[in-house]
């Protein structure tokens, strides 16, 4: 079984890391399932580096970060900055690197919080790349999602960089991807603006469902609440009929995506994070989960609220090739993945760790 761990120190001994060596790197949504994973790499990256990479941690509730970055928080490697994205960014110094991992990201915030969603995508976008113009930052990521590509046409198997499907704008859910992509838009709108100017580059990582033990127990993805049944020993409800087919990505091999198309992508570029290996019903995958945890799959209709939030796409299944063109390749697959989930979340649960 994978041990994420083991994945983190792999992550961190790889070359291209070093090109970050000295550098100072802001995360924005350092305390969400990404942003931790990053900060998990890049503080193991100092344990043994002669030239530490600073990380500017930003995140809007403190407490929260206190506790999903204990083991951190004396670091003289990291500053925490508390800030909502949405609101001007603060004076945080130099940042070589800007990370925008805040958004809204699971159903539950989508229908209960449809404004939030939009506005960290856009205004939160702008307020982070008007820091970075007046910074001289060198590369600007701004995590996009699988969600841009709308409804599969029946045209495609695998979406790559430049598909893009269906989606009707006139519906709640539709705030977040529609607002992905105008954040992608404004990406290269400063590009276009200030690219000469300052030298301001910008990459785009388009992530598929990540999942991992860095989720947060608020997350009311279907993938994370199937986890949190598992770990529970009890039965994984769906709440349809699970024929949806999706590309899933464990998290390590997302934050390794992350930095190495910082580090390495082209200029302007997207890039689909997707583990190929791992593009599975979720019928399937709450069949996996339901194993490790010896229970069952049982079906339950959603609540409006829960409705309001869910995806209406049936197929949406990445192609990582341009990714791996790169050097990148996913690591851990789904049944070792969701294995090691369980194990770490029950493991923190005992020792009274979880957030």
């Amino acid at each position: 079984m994978s041990d994420y761990q083991t994945e983190i120190s792999f992550i961190a001994s790889q070359d291209y890391m070093n090109s970050l060596s000295g550098a100072s790197v802001l995360i924005a949504g350092a305390s969400g399932m990404i942003g931790k994973c990053i900060i998990d790499i890049i503080m193991k990256y100092n344990e043994t580096a002669s030239n530490p990479i600073r990380i500017i941690a930003c995140s809007r509730n403190e407490q929260l970060a206190r506790e999903r970055l204990a083991q951190y928080w004396d670091s003289e490697f990291l500053d925490f900055v508390q800030t909502d994205v949405n609101s001007s960014i603060p004076e945080c110094g130099m940042a070589d690197y800007i990370i925008h991992a805040a958004a809204n990201t699971h159903p539950l915030q989508y229908s209960t919080d449809p404004i939030g969603t939009i506005e960290t995508n856009i205004w939160g976008t702008k307020n982070l790349l008007e820091y970075a113009v007046s910074h001289h930052t060198k590369r600007f990521s701004f995590l996009s999602s699988v969600e841009i590509y709308g409804e599969n046409r029946g045209d495609i198997e695998l979406f790559n960089e430049e598909y893009m499907g269906y989606i009707d704008c006139n519906t709640l859910r539709a705030g977040y991807p529609e607002s992905k992509r105008a954040g992608e838009a404004l990406c290269n709108a400063y590009g276009q603006v200030y690219g000469n100017k300052t030298g301001f580059s910008f990459v785009i990582p388009r992530l598929s469902r990540i999942y991992g033990p860095t989720m947060l127990f608020s997350d009311s993805k279907a993938i994370a609440q199937f986890i949190k049944k598992a770990v529970a020993g009890e039965n994984i409800v769906l709440k349809s009929e699970g024929n949806q087919i999706y590309s899933y990505t464990f998290v390590t091999d997302a934050a390794a995506a992350v930095l190495l198309t910082l580090i390495k992508g082209e200029d302007g570029a997207a890039y689909n994070i997707a583990d190929e290996h791992s593009i599975i019903t979720l019928k399937d995958a709450a069949t996996i989960l339901a194993k490790i945890a010896h229970s069952q799959v049982v079906y339950e209709l959603p609540n409006e609220t829960e409705k309001s939030g869910y995806s209406m796409v049936m197929k949406s299944a990445l192609d990582s090739g341009r990714l791996r063109a790169l050097g990148w390749d996913a690591r851990i697959h789904m049944k070792d993945g969701l294995e090691c989930c369980v194990e770490i979340l029950k493991k923190k649960i005992r020792q009274g760790m979880l957030s």
